[in-house]
């Protein structure tokens, strides 16, 4: 299909919300990363993952995390493949897990399934070669709203017998960290609206002891405010001392970042260099005070493109 017309496909299809993501596999290799599918993390028929391998897998690679978004009410870790691709060709591997959305569950079990899950990836990252491999969470738009609570509301990895000290750090894509009052109909009933918890809000969690974070956005987005929602979050972790790089990037909605992740795309922007750089940065060990040798970042001049 030529290009031209697979980009009108998607666009179109993308109108319909993030899950309609399936159009971006079809340019994305199908080669240089071994996936093991439908791995099991709990129970319950959503509490599944998919890892994606570094062909070249080198011993205690990184791990990520990545959540993906939609609204907390639709969304399937198949049409994140090309995520996968793009983490597993710069030697990290790509841990993406299912959750439970609305309305089978509200607030907070998401992020009981996100703990969850990250749970289970500590547990196993010796099978895949990498024991001490530093550990990371990452997501887009409501999937980096889990990843932020998982880094910073401590709450949620004690139900796993675990603290967000485990993390090297973490990555927020165009998240929703202080949305309230809830205005979006959608979102309303995920949240107990207008009975929202104010501890609902990641911004609220902001404290010293965050991992360190990288916060992208667009500087079109016009469903989640980045100055409310980036910047903010951003400048609350700074002022406690914590490793924080953040962007608002040009010519980048909602979408289109996460987009800038797939192969063909990522000349849009250095998204993906971006959280190389940082994965490369932060990468030492939880366990290990050694940095990790098995990965290597962009090239130093990529990794200056981020802004503070």
């Amino acid at each position: 299909m030529p290009l031209l017309r697979t980009l009108s496909l998607l666009m179109t299809t993308l109108l319909s919300g993030c899950s309609a993501l399936a159009p971006v596999n079809w340019l994305v290799p199908n080669h240089g990363y071994e996936k093991l599918g439908s791995l099991r993390y709990g129970d319950l028929p959503r509490q599944q993952m998919d890892v994606y391998l570094p062909a070249e897998l080198k011993p205690n690679a990184p791990v990520v995390v990545f959540y993906y978004g939609g609204s907390w009410r639709s969304g399937e870790r198949g049409n994140y493949r090309f995520v996968g691709q793009a983490l597993a060709s710069r030697g990290i591997i790509a841990v993406i897990p299912d959750y439970r959305l609305y309305p089978e569950v509200r607030y907070p079990d998401f992020l009981r399934d996100s703990a969850k899950a990250l749970a289970w990836t500590r547990a196993h990252q010796a099978d895949w070669q990498s024991p001490q491999g530093p550990l990371f969470v990452m997501g887009h738009s409501a999937g980096a709203y889990n990843a932020a609570m998982l880094a910073l509301d401590s709450r949620w990895l004690d139900q796993e017998q675990l603290s967000p000290d485990i993390l090297s750090g973490w990555i927020g894509l165009a998240g929703p960290y202080d949305f309230l009052p809830i205005i979006n109909p959608d979102v309303q009933p995920v949240f107990y609206h207008p009975d929202t918890p104010v501890d609902s809000q990641p911004l609220v969690h902001a404290s010293a002891a965050s991992p360190p974070a990288l916060l992208l956005a667009g500087a079109e987005d016009d469903l989640v405010d980045p100055q409310r929602n980036t910047r903010q979050l951003a400048e609350a972790l700074t002022t406690q001392g914590v490793a924080t790089k953040s962007a608002v990037m040009d010519d980048l909605g909602h979408i289109k970042i996460l987009l800038t992740l797939a192969a063909p795309f990522q000349h849009w922007a250095p998204v993906i260099d971006q959280v190389t750089c940082f994965i490369s940065q932060h990468g030492v060990s939880k366990t290990d005070d050694q940095a990790n040798d098995g990965f290597s970042p962009p090239s130093s001049s990529a990794c200056k493109d981020s802004k503070r």
